[in-house]
């Protein structure tokens, strides 16, 4: 059981996050979530293309611009792909490594997972020299390395990898080969400590663990190298940058936070020191990267990802870091952008010391020769040429101050991006120019479900242009690298890899859809969306985007609308269309010219992602409706309805002199059919439909005490006249017998036919979307769009001599073929009906199986159920509005 205070602290720390992250749509910082412009499904990709072999786990890429190859490290195998077209495959574009069965089964013997990391997973892959690859596997928990003959693609050697591969497929890595030298780092070993190392050439190098730990418990995520060499005025080295997240052993403000984020440095040209630190980084420093948003005091301490990309000389590059929260349970993603001159400047200041336990600042003296830093030329006017040839005093002192002591901040104090519900898992970015002639850079953000993030950095904030879902199903982001040449941008899987292009401005079809987008890759020249790159002179190209609403004429035209109709009784609800394709637009009705203000119940307007509704309608909300789309401050017009509200017209049908001649649908509808009111008055109870009178058995029960009745009159009369009243009552028993037959199969005694002058009546109603609708007394509702039903509750007067009032002068179309059924319903009602509002019902759907559907049977079963109920009630004589 948890302990009450840890319960209590964890519950306040969830509620603090909660309120932070809820607190976003109010705060100062609304610009910070960031919302994708448009939303691409699987279905919708435009010229994107797939590779998908026998193997999973697709996680390791190597780009070889030049060549026009990408190089695919998978569970099991490696891959040599065309960058032009990855679908597209020859005979040898697939090598198989996988581990052997005796491995396999050692691997078991060591509490591994068979179905998950006993098997050979491809963690390193790179350029080995001009002619050959090397690569590096987990190999069922046996790491193993190989060379591969780039020009026919084969294995041509293996070696050992423990000290260059982790043993465990899931355990953070990263590494690189250059000048023939390979760095990686990891954990290599069972229970050995995370490390940074030098693998080859002679001598090896690695961290310190002792006296003091440099590294605690550290997952790697990327690594780089910057040439601070060239153009140096101090004669620097080059410098190898690792990033990674490891456990906290800092005093921190929360003690909730457990892990923090972390940058190390180390220079290419280490060898070590002669007697102190022997086969160790002589250099070694680390500092911490903060990604926070400091009014919610909300740190993001896991570092999932980074990209360095250099600027015109290398202290003017810039790296971005995407970061989690260290709660798993909740989904945010935030990216912060820094600058190579902060990371240096944080490397040359003050130090941090263990004392009793717990890091302090240094203030203490430093040594001249500055302890963590390269050879330069201030070392070598004092003979120090190589690492071996530092003093001891210099090296002790790095051994026991790893740690900087101040933290690398982001770029406006403050993430460049963040985003709800999302995890981020890869980022790539790329730097284009615009129509403007400024250079944007371009942000491509896999997330953990598969879906690709697109977007621009536009001065300090981020526009998500769209949002692509590359794979089937939920897939995290292996990896991701992007040509420049191709103009593609590779993203890998469990499932595969996809080659998607880096822009598809064909999918933007007007010109404000294309500015609106805001793609530094995309412009309109005046009848489509292009890419700018293929117009030399682009001068004609309309792009915007700094501001993205600027270029475009007649925004506002609604030419190419489409225009619909729709016609609707009153009282009934109606629903107008319009979907925006943006999700950064938002809807806009007018009515007449004259924009809708205030929505509600009241105002008889309730507006939805999906269109307007009409509560309630009446006559004066007939009109012309207009939906825009309101983006940038721009109205664009998207849907057209001109809305046609038509009174209720209830029709008082005639009863005929003969009751016989009354139709059996006509009792039927009239006394069977549901009505649920508008509004029902508090001050009286509801009133159930009448029952119909009694008949068959009870009529003819009544006609024999009768006979019984007269029978013992002429008894007592005479017994002379018995012999004449038998006959007569035999006689009279026929007639009256044949007569109740004949009014009892209509439910109606022939002394009922004039107590029922005064019925209640129902009128059924279709209100068509194209056309108008009509409906007669039976029910049968005639209708060719077929969008709303409705039943009108009203109160007939019939009488003989009356004659019907006539039908509104609405078009009738053909009549459809009609069987009446026995709950009084005719076979053209709809299949489906779903209830709205209480009075009235949606049309679904309506064909020629109207009969098959399950909805329709439930339909008259309760049609059914509510007559068998009523059945045994009896009439009201005047019923008022509140019996229907």
């Amino acid at each position: 059981m948890m302990h009450p205070r840890l319960s209590t602290f964890t519950l306040a720390v969830l509620c603090s996050l909660a309120s932070a992250l809820w607190a976003f749509p109010f705060g100062p910082v609304l610009e910070l979530d960031v919302t994708p412009r448009t939303t691409v499904p699987v279905s919708g990709l435009l010229g994107c293309n797939r590779f998908q072999g026998l193997a999973v786990n697709y996680s390791t890429l190597l780009l070889e611009d030049g060549a026009g190859m990408l190089y695919v490290g998978a569970r099991e195998a490696v891959y040599a792909l065309n960058l032009f077209n990855i679908s597209v495959t020859r005979n040898n574009t697939s090598m198989d490594w996988a581990a052997s069965a005796d491995q396999k089964r050692q691997c078991l013997t060591k509490g591994r997972d068979n179905q998950t990391e006993c098997y050979n997973y491809i963690r390193f892959l790179d350029r080995y020299n001009e002619t050959h690859l090397y690569t590096c596997g987990t190999h069922a928990f046996r790491p193993r390395c190989a060379y591969i003959d780039a020009e026919r693609f084969s294995f041509v050697r293996f070696e050992e990898g423990r000290e260059k591969c982790p043993y465990d497929p899931a355990k953070g890595y990263t590494g690189f080969i250059v000048d023939g030298e390979m760095y990686s780092a990891s954990q290599y070993e069972f229970r050995s400590s995370p490390d940074i190392r030098r693998n080859f050439p002679f001598p090896n190098l690695r961290t310190e663990e002792a006296p003091t730990r440099w590294l605690q418990e550290a997952d790697f995520v990327g690594s780089a190298l910057l040439r601070e060499s060239i153009n140096s005025s101090i004669g620097d080295d080059d410098k190898l940058y690792f990033f990674f997240t490891e456990r906290n052993t800092e005093q921190s403000p929360y003690s909730s936070q457990t892990r923090v984020s972390r940058v190390a440095r180390v220079c290419k040209g280490d060898i070590g020191g002669q007697r102190t630190l022997q086969r160790k980084w002589t250099s070694f420093l680390k500092a911490r990267l903060v990604c926070s948003i400091p009014e919610y005091e909300l740190q993001f301490n896991i570092l999932r990802s980074v990209f360095i990309q250099e600027g015109p000389t290398v202290h003017d590059s810039t790296f971005w870091g995407v970061f989690g929260l260290e709660w798993k349970n909740v989904k945010a993603s935030a990216v912060c952008q820094y600058s190579l001159k902060d990371v240096q400047a944080v490397f040359d200041g003050p130090y941090m010391e263990l004392q009793d336990s717990k890091w302090r600042e240094y203030s203490g003296k430093v040594p001249d020769l500055r302890p963590g830093s390269c050879i330069t030329d201030q070392h070598r006017a004092q003979l120090i040429n190589t690492s071996r040839d530092l003093p001891d005093s210099v090296l002790m002192f790095a051994r026991r101050h790893p740690l900087m002591a101040k933290q690398i901040q982001p770029i406006g104090g403050r993430p460049l991006l963040f985003k709800k519900s999302v995890d981020y898992t890869r980022i790539a970015v790329l730097k284009v120019s615009a129509v403007d002639g400024r250079s944007y850079r371009m942000l491509f953000m896999g997330t953990d479900d598969g879906w690709l993030h697109k977007a621009v950095e536009i001065g300090d904030r981020v526009h998500i242009i769209e949002e692509l879902q590359l794979f089937e199903g939920s897939q995290r982001i292996n990896n991701m690298v992007i040509s420049r040449k191709q103009g593609s941008v590779y993203v890998s899987a469990a499932s595969g890899v996809v080659q998607v292009p880096l822009s598809a401005c064909a999918r933007y079809t007007s010109c404000y859809d294309c500015v609106f987008a805001r793609d530094p890759l995309c412009g309109w020249d005046g009848r489509q969306c292009v890419e700018i790159s293929s117009y030399p002179d682009k001068s004609n190209i309309t792009q915007d985007v700094q501001m993205g609403n600027r270029g475009c004429d007649d925004m506002t035209a609604d030419g190419l609308v489409s225009h619909r109709t729709r016609s609707v009784m009153a009282g009934d609800d109606v629903l107008l269309q319009c979907e925006l394709h943006s999700n950064l637009a938002a809807p806009r009705w007018t009515l007449n010219g004259e924009q809708l203000q205030g929505y509600g119940t009241e105002a008889g307007y309730r507006t939805g992602t999906d269109g307007l509704l009409i509560i309630g309608a009446q006559s004066r909300q007939s009109g012309h409706y207009r939906c825009y789309a309101v983006e940038n401050g721009v109205w664009v017009p998207v849907r057209s309805y001109m809305v046609r509200v038509q009174p209720v017209v209830a029709a008082s049908p005639r009863l005929p002199s003969d009751p016989t001649a009354l139709p059996e649908s006509f009792f039927t509808t009239t006394s069977m059919l549901p009505v649920t009111p508008t509004s029902v008055p508090t001050e009286q109870p509801l009133h159930s439909p009448p029952a119909a009178l009694p008949s068959g058995p009870e009529f003819q029960t009544n006609r024999h005490m009768e006979a019984m009745y007269i029978s013992l009159v002429a008894v007592l009369g005479g017994l002379c006249l018995v012999l004449t009243v038998v006959l007569l009552y035999v006689s009279f028993c026929a007639h009256s017998d044949q007569a109740g037959r004949k009014y009892s199969q209509h439910g109606l005694s022939l002394p009922a036919v004039t107590e029922r002058k005064r019925s209640s009546h129902l009128e059924l109603k279709t209100i068509s979307s194209h056309c108008n609708g009509r409906a007669d007394m039976r029910g049968r509702a005639a209708s060719t769009d077929g969008v709303f039903l409705q039943i009108v509750p009203g109160e007939g007067h019939a009488s003989p001599s009356s004659e019907p009032p006539p039908a509104p002068p609405l078009p009738m179309p053909p009549p459809l073929p009609s069987t009446d059924f026995t709950n009084g319903l005719s076979a053209t009602l709809p299949s489906v009906l779903r209830k709205m509002n209480g009075n009235s019902y949606v049309l679904l759907g309506q064909g020629d199986s109207e009969m098959t559907s399950p909805l329709y049977h439930s339909f008259t079963e309760e049609l059914n159920r509510i007559l068998e109920k009523r059945k045994h009630t009896q009439f009201d004589v005047e019923p008022d509005e509140s019996s229907v």
